[in-house]
């Protein structure tokens, strides 16, 4: 199997360099991790199986790119992801999520992806047999009246076909031209079947027996069909997807899906700090995080996890675990679980001249965002330099002040600086707005100047 792209660590750095300021080891290091994903697939088989995924944990305070940095990896991997915070994991004897659903989630989406690509490769054949069944609604085939008795071949036998045939070619025209899109159809559509012991299984820890029971009872009771009048573009669609649904090989896409898992898949782990024990404690809470590492320790070492696709091995999936380790650090966790993830990177915090940067130079700057907003009330937004400049560094001391939560800060401190102007928008239309320093400082700097509104507020 060969990855669908192959960056080079230089190509990733710049596409993660759109979205995300600084915390340029965190992007070498994934983007080193990425590659030699791409690398391991040109190394001949007998040795490409003894080479294990180099498992990374990027240590940062909250809002410094962390998860940021994960989301943009997995639209460059164009590989299964999954993002998922280890906190939600439960020890096995507990009810909750055990650690294997990652794996039944990660092949989940594999299935989607690839049943996503096979469906655009046959949308022009099932687009056309669809067509062909909407004209069947618009336009019945005629029924040919056999009389035993009497058989009159003739002119008259011959021109009804003729007479039925062009008048199928001038609809197939018009419903090509879109006349027909508000027409209405009936037509038969599957109707959901409703399974709500199903959904009292799957929330209690039990997802996969979940999905398994109801794709057993998918099996014994067909699913029932009714009748409905929709448009021709709603009718369009279901046809669409119908007609696609037959030319899919489903077999196909699990094999390829289950492949695609094995091989390139990346499993984003969140908050596994929350799991680490904490030095000097003994409680019970302790036990069970400890539990849910040594749960996950043979996931990220390599096994076999059951999924109602099929067998999944883990060997080669690549882990990126997150945390901010306040109260507990990395050699917090079991020995056997450190030495599965040998790469470690430490994510810097943010000042005053990063978040200048956030606010102005990523693809979707928050600065950009607001102007697009006000945008949509014909309202013209602009934003002078000192005025950034002062939102800068209005975050950064709030951020020093109450608790550090990153750029998550600078979200607070535009809504609080434009909440007169967005309140009032729907009344201000076709009017320009410039933001300058001034302005900043009167909406903000009572707030910020004071630690105690800045607390509750900023």
């Amino acid at each position: 199997m060969t990855l669908p792209h192959s960056f080079t660590p230089k190509e990733i750095v710049a596409k993660l360099d759109q979205f995300i300021i600084g915390q340029e080891d965190a992007k070498r290091f994934v983007a080193v991790a990425l590659r030699n994903r791409w690398r391991r697939q040109q190394v001949e088989p007998p040795l490409r199986d003894e080479i294990a995924p180099k498992n990374i944990i990027m240590i940062g305070p909250t809002g410094v790119g962390k998860t940021e940095i994960a989301r943009r990896l997995a639209h460059l991997a164009q590989s299964p992801f999954l993002k998922i915070e280890a906190s939600k994991f439960t020890e096995i004897g507990y009810v909750g999520r055990d650690v294997e659903s990652m794996i039944r989630d990660l092949t989940q989406l594999a299935v989607n992806m690839v049943k996503k690509e096979e469906t655009a490769k046959v949308r022009e054949k099932a687009a056309v047999m669809a067509e062909e069944r909407l004209l069947d609604l618009l336009v019945p085939p005629s029924l040919p009246i056999v009389n035993k008795a009497i058989s009159l071949p003739g002119p008259e036998a011959t021109d009804a076909p003729s007479g039925h045939s062009s008048t199928r070619e001038k609809f197939r025209q018009m419903l090509r031209e879109g006349k027909l899109n508000e027409k209405v159809v009936e037509m038969s559509v599957d109707q959901p079947q409703n399974t709500p012991l199903v959904e009292m299984f799957s929330g209690s820890g039990m997802d996969d027996m979940g999905s398994g029971m109801k794709d057993m009872f998918s099996k014994i009771f067909p699913q029932k069909k009714e009748r409905r009048k929709l448009s021709v573009a709603e009718a369009r669609v279901i046809l669409e997807r119908e007609e696609s649904e037959k030319l899919i090989e489903m077999d196909k896409v699990i094999k390829l899906a289950i492949q695609r898992t094995e091989q390139s898949g990346i499993i984003f782990l969140d908050e596994i700090d929350k799991i680490a024990s904490r030095q000097g404690s003994f409680s019970s809470a302790e036990v069970s995080r400890e539990g849910v590492q040594r749960d996950l320790l043979p996931i990220v070492e390599g096994a076999t996890v059951t999924t109602k696709f099929g067998m999944v091995k883990t060997d080669h999936i690549l882990f990126i675990a997150s945390g901010a380790f306040h109260l507990c650090k990395p050699s917090d966790l079991v020995p056997e679980l450190q030495g599965r993830f040998p790469l470690r990177v430490e994510l810097n915090a943010l000042g005053e001249e990063e978040f200048y940067r956030i606010l102005t130079e990523p693809k979707n700057a928050l600065i950009k965002q607001y102007i697009a907003l006000m945008a949509t009330e014909d309202i013209e937004l602009s934003f002078q330099e000192e005025a950034i400049r002062e939102m800068a560094k209005i975050a950064t001391e709030v951020n020093l002040k109450t608790e550090n939560i990153g750029a998550r800060r600078l979200h607070t401190i535009m809504e609080r600086l434009l909440e007169e102007v967005s309140f009032n928008a729907p009344d201000l239309a076709g009017q320009k707005f410039d933001i300058t320093a001034e302005y900043v400082k009167k909406q903000l700097r009572k707030i910020s100047d004071s630690e105690d509104l800045s607390r509750y507020i900023l």
